[in-house]
């Protein structure tokens, strides 16, 4: 039987352009490592959906102009697109807004509230007059009264990045009618009680391993800094409804119904392919899956310590997540991202500049794992030119175009493998054994490394057997030389494969390896790959088109 592995990317928010920093702090790394497991033969569920509810996507709804479902329609679309335009392999592109969700997010309620674990509490909240409704914390503008920031929101400062509570403000005003008329009112709401599962927790995170150290010990600090209650639910129409006489008009707070999105999109892939959800997710049925989760360190605590106690506090035999591979910013010429101010790039405007595989090889080599790393277009441009044109783009054209020119444009027969042969073998087995062992633990950067290095080895040997020389007096060598360098291009692809998808299956087929519609195989005989002579006879492609270098000196990339 093979490995079954459940892979999870922090749901995007629904409401906004998603940036670069986006991708690469969940989306892009768990895409890797999903093509990587389909490529050692692991049985891949790779899920994850667009997070629909809050009061950013009610906000941005009626600016835009919309009702929430239908801006969450017309978003949820437009978010898809270019995350297949990156080619992201999702086995299953949910939404939070799905009725299973809504249906499992009550659920997991009513399991809790059982438990004990549901208080109710009456809670301040900010009344608008003029908009007749409470005001949720992003819905409050004022003044900061840290840093004296006109704009500050009623959850957080974007300006000096203080956490606040909407009464803290100075001259507090509603975001969506500029009243300044506001009350403090009590509302009623739920709290989950996350302080009566401390010990439960701390208890499941000793059994995890393999975890990035920052992110343990973020989990550490909130279990061992006095864990509050958290409230789950919010005075909002738009959410998954609250089943409790009193809460009709209020909906769950969307940290606790969007994890369950997991969930809920496995069940709905699993329903339309005939397939059993709980082999993923449930008892002794999910017993053969490993669970690992993608995310950015923001999300660390919610993943970390809010889901599991969810999950723990139903008591019902879920499985929990065994690795969160957790990542830092990326930030963009010394400064943050962000989407509603424009600042950065947008993956859209990235796909509109250059092919998608130039992106991912960059920021999967410069993955922000153990600290934050600045994005900088001229570095950018310096190391797409260096490690895609210049050594695996130029180890591809000038070997299949010496091919096609002396050897009519088919792999050639002939010559017996040397020293030299045996000796590239041995060195490429364990550099692929050694690529392998760091896709296996999720060391992105690493696995990057290695495979760079890999080409430069290849390009080392094509320079040293120099098969044009021997053309004319070593016809047979000349054919070894071209056959190994050939074999050997396939081998680079291939491991390069869940990072440039495109430009590696456009390498193996120059070469004449076998395209199929799944995963290339990973490479685990290189020995029998590039000494023998199976290959001999096979006809190349008609070209392999070279990655185009990018101008250093012209390469600001910006843009919305």
């Amino acid at each position: 039987m093979s490995h079954r592995i459940l892979i999870t990317s922090a749901l995007p928010y629904v409401s906004g352009a998603k940036h670069l920093g986006n991708l690469v702090g969940s989306l892009l790394p768990a895409d890797v490592h999903a093509r990587f497991h389909r490529q050692i033969g692991s049985e891949v569920l790779f899920v994850c959906a667009t997070d629909e509810h809050g009061t950013p996507t009610e906000i941005a709804a009626a600016q835009a102009g919309l009702d929430p479902r239908s801006f969450c329609d017309r978003e949820h679309d437009r978010q898809a697109d270019v995350y297949r335009r990156f080619g992201l392999s999702f086995d299953h592109f949910g939404r939070s807004s799905a009725p299973s969700n809504h249906a499992l997010t009550q659920h997991f309620y009513r399991r809790l509230d059982a438990a004990g674990l549901i208080d109710e509490r009456a809670v301040p909240q900010i009344w608008s007059p003029a908009d007749d409704r409470y005001l949720p914390d992003r819905y409050v503008l004022g003044t900061c009264p840290h840093c004296g920031a006109s704009d500050a929101r009623g959850d957080q400062c974007d300006a000096c990045g203080t956490l606040l509570d909407p009464v803290d403000l100075i001259a507090p005003r509603s975001a969506l009618s500029g009243d300044t008329r506001l009350e403090v009112r009590e509302s009623r709401h739920l709290f989950l009680r996350q302080s009566a599962l401390v010990d439960r927790l701390n208890s499941w995170l000793d059994t995890r391993s393999g975890w990035p150290p920052f992110v343990a010990s973020l989990a550490r600090s909130w279990l061992t800094a006095d864990l509050k209650d958290r409230c789950i639910t919010r005075d909002l129409a738009w959410g998954v409804p609250v089943p409790r006489p009193g809460f009709e008009g209020k909906v769950f707070y969307v940290w606790f119904d969007a994890p369950i999105a997991y969930i809920a999109a496995t069940q709905d892939w699993a329903a339309a392919r005939g397939r059993d959800w709980r082999e993923w997710w449930w008892g002794e049925a999910a017993r053969g899956t490993s669970y690992v989760q993608f995310l950015g360190k923001d999300n660390v605590p919610f993943h970390a310590v809010s889901f599991p106690g969810t999950l723990l506090g139903s008591g019902e035999p879920w499985r929990t997540v065994d690795v969160i591979k957790g990542f830092h910013w990326l930030t963009h010429e010394g400064g943050k991202f962000s989407t509603s101010q424009g600042r950065g790039l947008s993956c859209e405007a990235a796909l509109d500049a250059l092919p998608a595989d130039l992106w991912r090889w960059w920021l999967i080599a410069n993955a922000p794992e153990s600290a934050d790393v600045d994005f900088r277009s001229v570095r950018f441009a310096a190391d797409v030119n260096k490690d895609l044109a210049d050594v695996f783009g130029n180890l591809v054209q000038r070997v299949t175009r010496f091919a096609r020119s002396a050897f009519d444009g088919r792999v050639p027969a002939g010559g017996k493998p040397g020293e030299a042969e045996r000796a590239l073998a041995l060195s490429v087995r364990q550099r692929v054994s050694t690529i392998r062992t760091h896709h296996e633990a999720r060391e992105f950067r690493h696995a990057a490394a290695e495979t760079r290095a890999l080409w430069a080895a290849a390009n080392a040997y094509v320079q040293a057997a120099a098969p044009w020389s021997l053309l004319r007096t070593d016809r047979p060598g000349a054919a070894v030389a071209t056959r190994t360098a050939l074999a050997l291009i396939e081998v680079c692809a291939t491991v390069a494969w869940s990072i440039i998808p495109n430009l590696a299956t456009s390498a193996i087929t120059a070469v004449g390896g076998e395209v199929s519609a799944g995963p290339p195989p990973w490479p685990d005989d290189v020995a029998d790959q590039l000494l023998n002579e199976r290959r001999a006879g096979v006809a190349l492609a008609s070209s392999f088109a070279p990655v185009a270098k990018l101008s250093v000196e012209a390469s600001g990339f910006a843009g919305w």
